[in-house]
């Protein structure tokens, strides 16, 4: 197949799932060709299957807002045109499904019927996607996509409450590369962040509201105060500023280490003892799939999917959203005895290998080629 991947080329989950998606197919001889403003930063290695297609945006002075989905549109006419594309898969349906089915009704006039899949990863559902300014244009838009997918079941009931939708929603979780995302031994690296054996925490996000930053200071704290233990943030943000002064005034702030946007995080998942999403809102939660494939236990909220991901009790603990002292126990239970951790994380890899990409490309593709054929039966 000949695959269009429009998605956003940045640290956040659907943009990650998306290039880690394409790179996949590639690998198993489709030919992907991605299409977006900037280079995705997964896309770090040439490979005979893969084209990336620059969007270039107008800077005609009229336009106070540079309007991104018409030139975005635009691109995808030529893409699909020129390169003869079977399907277009867009990730995070603002704008991205709307510009899709511009692309898409302007190629009809060219003879060329392309469809086009839509999936919905959560805040453009739950948060930007909600906001009346955008709603009418959204639920158009997904009512019009030739398929439609949803990283959690939780988010594929919250499309359905939140807008007025008609088209069948097709659950495909987020996966995890075990290839890539692995326990591998790096005691150099951990002996220089833990000198003294002190356990380490983790988290990982871009430092937005919803990820709630500032709990995983307060909940380190409290770990910190029981159990010898240091803590990595790795991301970077609105709440970054907040979460150092509250690092300092709390007393844990030579024990913080912020990493800021870190590409292999494998690496630090790898010298990590337990991962911290105390997160408001996930609609999946990959981030802590990664920890977890890297032998490492979680301590979340049950917010959104997540409790569709990390198993209470077994591959780590649930708590309500800002229950900052429960997470903060449940993480001392965990890390206080040696053994019970050590079960925790082989629990942790266990329950991530149901997730392993080999085990859902093949949704995708089978997703791909159901929805090519029904599109020429119309």
């Amino acid at each position: 197949m000949k695959i269009g991947i429009v998605c956003y080329p940045t640290f956040g989950g659907s943009g990650v799932v998306a290039t880690e998606l394409g790179k996949a197919l590639a690998d198993r001889g489709h030919q992907v060709h991605f299409v977006t403003y900037n280079q995705p930063v997964r896309l770090d290695f040439f490979s005979e299957n893969l084209f990336y297609h620059e969007v270039a945006v107008s800077k005609y002075p009229l336009f106070e807002y540079p309007p991104y989905e018409l030139a975005l549109a635009s691109r995808l006419v030529d893409v699909v045109r020129f390169e003869k594309l079977d399907v277009l898969h867009v990730h995070y349906a603002i704008p991205h499904a709307s510009a899709a089915y511009m692309a898409k009704q302007i190629l009809a006039t060219y003879g060329i019927n392309i469809p086009f899949i839509t999936t919905l990863h959560g805040t453009d559902i739950t948060l930007v996607g909600n906001d009346r300014t955008y709603k009418p244009v959204v639920t158009f838009s997904i009512n019009q996509s030739d398929g439609v997918t949803s990283v959690s079941e939780h988010l594929k009931q919250d499309t359905y409450k939140f807008f007025d939708i008609e088209k069948d929603i097709k659950v495909i979780t987020n996966f995890i590369d075990l290839k890539r995302f692995n326990h591998t031994p790096k005691e150099h690296f951990k002996k220089a962040i833990a000198p003294e054996g002190e356990k380490i925490l983790v988290h990982t996000s871009n430092f937005r509201r919803v990820k709630r930053t500032a709990d995983v200071i307060s909940i380190f704290a409290k770990v910190n105060a029981v159990i010898p233990s240091k803590l990595l943030m790795v991301g970077d943000g609105q709440d970054r500023p907040e979460c150092e002064q509250m690092a300092r005034d709390l007393g844990v702030s030579h024990n913080v280490r912020f990493l800021g946007k870190q590409d292999a995080v494998e690496e630090i998942m790898s010298v990590s003892d337990l991962f911290l999403m105390p997160s408001q809102s996930e609609s999946f939660g990959l981030a802590a799939l990664e920890a977890m494939a890297c032998h490492v236990p979680v301590i979340s909220t049950n917010a959104g999917g997540l409790p569709e991901l990390n198993v209470e009790g077994y591959t780590g603990f649930l708590r309500d959203v800002g229950d900052v002292d429960g997470m903060a126990e449940r993480a001392i239970y965990i890390l206080e005895d040696e053994a019970r951790l050590q079960q925790f994380k082989e629990n942790a890899l266990t329950h991530a290998r149901k997730f392993d990409l080999a085990n859902i490309l093949p949704e995708y593709e089978n997703f791909y080629m159901q929805v090519i054929e029904n599109s020429k039966r119309v």
